[in-house]
Parts: structure tokens; C-alpha cells; sequence
């Protein structure tokens, strides 16, 4: 391949280094298998907000619905046809909660598969004020602010380790300000920028045709999100695929627009993936011997794809660093 091209190629990564997102114009793995995202019907999206008040309290909301009535949570619920992820997020507070807000970032995606996944965004208020139990309506009964030690009954005790992620990005920005571009999908998609680390050189898992690109896999609803990443390294590496793990580390950038149901309801997670050796071999007593590092990534057996060397500093660095200290946004799979 040309080294023209191949340079393109680290140019994208910059790119999505920078929280910056690429089109799709192709998908390289697990197409066939995937139907076009439609909101409702094969996809669900929830958004939930974690907002504090200058005095470290948590704004929580009084459940109306029947199942869950009079317990307590996060503003929270299912984006609506047409709805981009901000907007769904400013309609729910606003609904549940009687406040104007404005998102600051995401702060964890958590994904059960295509069908459920659910983008938690810290945020601030910017006006209105808080909904009081003179106007419950059927989103919520009312709001209050929460010092998380006073007895509160809670809907489920999931929103805990949000308002802790909230807590420590307020006092420690870990990871940079990542909220959704405005670009459209098909389908539900994971972009691998798929790395291999040794000796402080990295390679970066590339397809060649039809021209050198970063892989775009497809995600199955009977697997999580990430697992495409284990879709492509075993397309590519089927014999030593099994020697491996696959750790989707975090995201750089998602891409969804949501206007057109049905054609637009696809979202794109610009990832970042380590491939990580997982050989585990034994003494005469059983006891593990650490494996030998390796010099080189696995050899590639499939010629769609080839391992290019990175040779730009500056990428080489970043990739390094947000590997060792994953300081990127978090995508937990809850299967």
C-alpha cells in the first residue's frame, strides 16, 4: 500500500484523538447480520442526567409511573423519534424536573446490545425552576436536590455509581468534554482504531480495500455493542484470535443525528482497542509463568487487513497515553 494512504489513515485517528468524528460510508463486518437502526422498533436509547448544585447536591426526580411510583432517580427516559441525544436529554429535565440544562459531557454509555443503551450526561441547570408536587403530571410527581445521605427511596441503586462518576468529573475532568456529533448513521456501529503496543511502538489494525480505512463493524442484537471489536480481530486474526482479549478501552467521539426514522437512527462509537496477548502458561507445579512479551503484533492471516506501524509522534504518544490511562469516555456493557 502506499505510505500516501497509510497516512491518511493515522490522520483519521488524529482526528478522532481530537473527539472529532469521520463519516460512514462503509461497513466492513457484521452488515449482513444487522438491520438498519429504527427508534422504537429494533433500538432504544435512554439518556439520563447527573446535575449538582453549587453545595454538591444531586438533582432526583419522584417517579408518577405505576411500577416504580414514589420512588426516587435520576431525570431519566427513552429519546423520541426525531430527537437528537441533547435534545432528548434538556426534554426530560425539563419534563421531570421543571429545569432548563445544558449538557457539559458524557460521562458513561452503558449498552445491553443495540436495542438498550444509555447515554449518562453531566450537566448544569441554566433556568427554570424545580418542580414541586403542586405540579405532578404523569413524568414525574416532583423534584428535589439530594445531599445522598439523607433516607431516600430509590427506584434502583444503578444511579449510585453515576452520581459518583458526576462527582469525580467535577473534580477531576478525566476525560475530555465528549458530547454526541451531529452525523448520521444506519445502523449501530463500533469504528476500531485497534491497537497493539510493544516498546513503545504501536500498530494500528488497518483494511485495505477500497482504499486503507479504519475497521467498521456492524453491532449484533444478541451481543453487546462492543463485541464487533471481537468480530473484526476475529475476521482478521482466526488462528490467534483466542490467544487474545479484545478491550474496548473507552470512546473518542459518537456520531448520531436521529431526524429521519428509520434512515438516521444509527449511531457510530469511535473506539479505542487494545489487543492484548492472554497466554497463560504453567511450571512443572502449576504455578502461572508470566508470558514473554511480545515484540510484534499477531500475524494477520486474513489479506483484507495489514498492521501499519504508527509513525506520526504526536498519535503515537496520545495512543500510548489514553491506553495506559484510559483518560477516555467509558462504554460498559451490562450483559
Amino acid at each position: 500500500m502506499e505510505v500516501m494512504a497509510l497516512e491518511q489513515v493515522e490522520a483519521q485517528v488524529e482526528r478522532l484523538l481530537g473527539g472529532l468524528g469521520c463519516e460512514v460510508t462503509m461497513c466492513d463486518v457484521g452488515l449482513e447480520q444487522s438491520k438498519p437502526a429504527s427508534l422504537r422498533n429494533n433500538v432504544t436509547y435512554i439518556v439520563c442526567a447527573v446535575v449538582f448544585n453549587d453545595s454538591e447536591e444531586v438533582l432526583m426526580v419522584q417517579e408518577a409511573k405505576q411500577d416504580c411510583y414514589k420512588k426516587w432517580y435520576l431525570p431519566a427516559g427513552r429519546v423520541e423519534v426525531g430527537e437528537s441525544l441533547q435534545e432528548a436529554l434538556l426534554r426530560e429535565v425539563k419534563e421531570e424536573a421543571g429545569f432548563e440544562c445544558q449538557p457539559i459531557t458524557l460521562l458513561l454509555i452503558q449498552e445491553q446490545g443495540p436495542q438498550w443503551i444509555r447515554f449518562n450526561f453531566l450537566a448544569k441547570i441554566t433556568g427554570g425552576s424545580i418542580k414541586t408536587l403542586s405540579e405532578a403530571d404523569q413524568d414525574s410527581l416532583q423534584a428535589t436536590w439530594w445531599d445522598r445521605r439523607a433516607p431516600l427511596p430509590l427506584r434502583g441503586r444503578d444511579i449510585l455509581r453515576l452520581i459518583d462518576f458526576g462527582l469525580k468529573y467535577r473534580n477531576d475532568a478525566w476525560h475530555p468534554v465528549t458530547l454526541p456529533l451531529d452525523m448520521s448513521c444506519r445502523h449501530v456501529v463500533q469504528r476500531l482504531v485497534l491497537i497493539f503496543s510493544a516498546d513503545d511502538n504501536i500498530w494500528i489494525l488497518v483494511v485495505k480495500a477500497p482504499r486503507p480505512h479504519l475497521p467498521v463493524a456492524a453491532a449484533l442484537k444478541t451481543h453487546a455493542v462492543t463485541w464487533a471489536a471481537n468480530m473484526v480481530a476475529q475476521d482478521a486474526m482466526p488462528s490467534t484470535y483466542y490467544e487474545h482479549n479484545v478491550n474496548t478501552l473507552g470512546v473518542f467521539s459518537l456520531q448520531h443525528d436521529g431526524r429521519q426514522h428509520g434512515k438516521t437512527d444509527g449511531m457510530c462509537f469511535n473506539t479505542l482497542v487494545a489487543l492484548q496477548p492472554d497466554r497463560v502458561a504453567r511450571d512443572e507445579d502449576g504455578a502461572k509463568i508470566p508470558p514473554s512479551p511480545a515484540r510484534m503484533p499477531p500475524p494477520v492471516e486474513n489479506p483484507r487487513y495489514v498492521w501499519h506501524r504508527v509513525l506520526m509522534p504526536g498519535v503515537r504518544e496520545k495512543l500510548l497515553e489514553k491506553s495506559k490511562n484510559t483518560s477516555i469516555l467509558p462504554m460498559h456493557s451490562l450483559y
